[in-house]
């Protein structure tokens, strides 16, 4: 039964290049309508398939539809440089100087189109980051522009910055994301733990209680952003906690959530901070978009309320979905490596059919395995209990078993898997 519906219902797409004609994805406009975030995923990272498709979808939204602000799954501090550059600021080849991340992360082709398009379109796109620094693996990028901000408002609480850096020092060094820096972070003596987040706490709560004076010295746009900072400082320190118990085999449940709530508040407060009407398109992995919560297979139980699920509480109807999935056999994996800077290694795995009920099954069984299509799952078939039929979608290497129409607005799909080699991890 799915395999037929497929059959009827998928759209072939006829390219991957960016830079072709965007009218074969016009049958985006009416699964989007007119909401304000359309999050568009990807089922693996570093896929050189998905970005291309990514960025082609970006420019539809941008060119077709009026979206004007490209979130990302990009520290909510670090972005604000970085988009100074996409706007124009400094030189073409400095991207690696404004943001290390961006370059070494595998975006670099995206962000130089971006600056391009800022350059030559009549549409130009913000760029604004939603997630906590570095993904969860420091806190400098968060707290050394509060403490700018701190000596110019405040010199008297900058010993509160001062000593989180101090014992964040000794322990974030050389680790480039949360699955690095949660272990780190274990290594630490309680009392230092304790410490770091008293600290933090009291730093959140001096900045909410002396606002008016804070907003008087500056401009409330800049205290918003140092707020923002330190709450991104506050989240990642509760997430290293939870990444350590997580990897340990001791996470509570939905605690990875932290980091979640962080992301879809942070792209509320860019609508916010925005124009009436902005329109957002918010890139980010398909288990960070998605609308239910989910278990990891390895940790067991329920791990995540993803950001979509709080993005759809917050925003209804205005928040719409379209995953990234493949049907090859094989995907770039993350696995867990603690000699790493980065926390993992990433390698080729090799992965099994496709199981029944995912929607990498029904593309294969519909004869679509080879295209690359475009499918509105908004009525996709259900049992007679009302279930849906489709409930499972890879995750990286893994099935997730969840209901698919009710995470998913849309799912493109692609045929090949192909690492980026930009990434040396």
């Amino acid at each position: 039964m799915l395999a037929d519906w497929f059959r009827e219902h998928s759209t072939s797409l006829t390219t991957l290049d960016p830079q072709q004609s965007l009218d074969d994805l016009e049958g985006l406009r009416e699964i989007i309508g007119d909401a304000r975030v359309v999050a568009i995923g990807e089922g693996a990272h570093f896929v050189e398939e998905f970005s291309r498709a990514r960025q082609r979808v970006l420019r539809f939204l941008a060119e077709r539809c009026g979206f004007t602000v490209f979130a990302m799954e990009f520290g909510f501090s670090e972005a604000f440089p970085l988009d100074r550059w996409l706007q124009g600021e400094g030189d073409d080849g400095d991207l690696a100087k404004v943001s290390r991340a961006a370059a070494e992360w595998g975006a670099a082709e995206l962000m130089h189109w971006l600056r391009h398009h800022n350059r030559t379109s009549k549409r130009p796109l913000r760029f604004a980051g939603i997630d906590v620094p570095e993904a969860g693996g420091a806190l400098r990028p968060a707290l050394e522009p509060v403490a700018d901000y701190l000596r110019e408002v405040d010199p008297d609480a900058l010993r509160l910055v001062d000593t989180v850096l101090e014992v964040s020092d000794r322990f974030l060094k050389g680790c480039g994301s949360g699955a690095a820096a949660g272990p780190a972070w274990a290594g630490l003596p309680a009392a230092e733990q304790n410490e770091l987040t008293a600290v933090l706490a009291r730093l959140l709560l001096r900045l909410r209680a002396a606002e008016p004076l804070y907003v008087s010295r500056s401009s409330q746009s800049r205290f918003d952003i140092a707020q923002r900072r330190v709450e991104a400082a506050c989240h990642t320190d509760y997430m290293f906690q939870a990444m350590n118990a997580l990897l340990s085999g001791r996470g509570l449940t939905a605690d990875l959530s932290v980091r979640e709530i962080y992301m879809a508040e942070s792209v509320r407060w860019h609508l916010y901070h925005s124009e009436p009407g902005t329109r957002i398109v918010l890139a980010a992995h398909n288990n960070h978009i998605h609308k239910t919560a989910f278990s990891l297979e390895f940790a067991g139980g329920l791990t995540t309320l993803p950001m979509g699920q709080h993005l759809q509480r917050m925003l209804g109807q205005d928040y719409r979905t379209v995953a990234l999935v493949h049907t090859a056999d094989h995907v770039p994996e993350m696995y867990p490596d603690h000699s790493a800077a980065v926390g993992f290694t990433l390698a080729e795995a090799h992965l099994e059919p496709a199981e029944p009920g995912s929607v990498e099954a029904a593309l294969t069984d519909a004869g679509l395995a080879d295209r690359i299509t475009l499918t509105d799952l908004r009525h996709t078939p259900r049992d007679t209990q009302g279930a849906p039929l489709l409930n499972k979608i890879r995750f990286q290497s893994s099935q997730l078993s969840t209901p698919v129409p009710e995470a998913f607005d849309a799912v493109i799909a692609v045929s090949t898997v192909t690492r980026d080699r930009t990434v040396h991890f």
